[in-house]
C-alpha cells in the first residue's frame, strides 16, 4: 500500500496503484495518476474518463475492453468507440489504465 499526496490531500493506493477509495478521486488527482503513468491528458482523455465514470455509476463495476468499446461507442460514437482509438490513448490495457485514471477499480476480468 502507497500514499500519494495532491493538492494538500494524502490518498491511500492499493499495491497496483488504484484509490483505495473513490470518494477521493478529482481532476487533480487524475492529472497525478497519468502524469505517474507517462500520460498528459487530453481533451479526449477526458472524455473517456467520463464514459467510464459513468459506466461505474451505473453498472458498479469497472469495464473490461468490450464493454468498453461499447459504452463508448453509444456515447461518443463509432469513431472513437474502437479499440484502436482507446488503446492510442491509453496504451497496454485501456481498460486498466483509464480505470486508474478515472479513480476506479481495476476491472475484474482484467489481469
Amino acid at each position: 500500500m502507497s500514499n500519494i499526496i495532491v493538492a494538500g490531500k494524502q490518498i491511500e493506493l492499493d499495491p497496483e496503484g488504484y484509490l483505495r477509495e473513490l470518494s477521493d478521486w478529482s481532476s487533480d488527482v487524475a492529472e497525478y495518476i497519468a502524469q505517474q503513468e507517462g500520460i498528459e491528458l487530453t481533451a479526449e482523455h477526458w472524455e473517456i474518463l467520463e464514459v467510464l465514470r459513468n459506466f461505474y455509476q451505473q453498472f458498479e463495476m469497472s469495464p473490461a475492453m468490450r464493454p468498453l468499446v461499447k459504452a463508448v461507442t453509444r456515447s461518443l460514437g463509432p469513431d472513437k468507440g474502437k479499440s484502436i482509438y482507446l488503446m492510442s490513448l491509453f496504451p497496454g490495457s485501456p481498460p486498466k489504465l483509464a480505470s486508474k485514471i478515472a479513480g476506479l477499480p481495476k476491472p475484474t476480468n482484467c489481469l
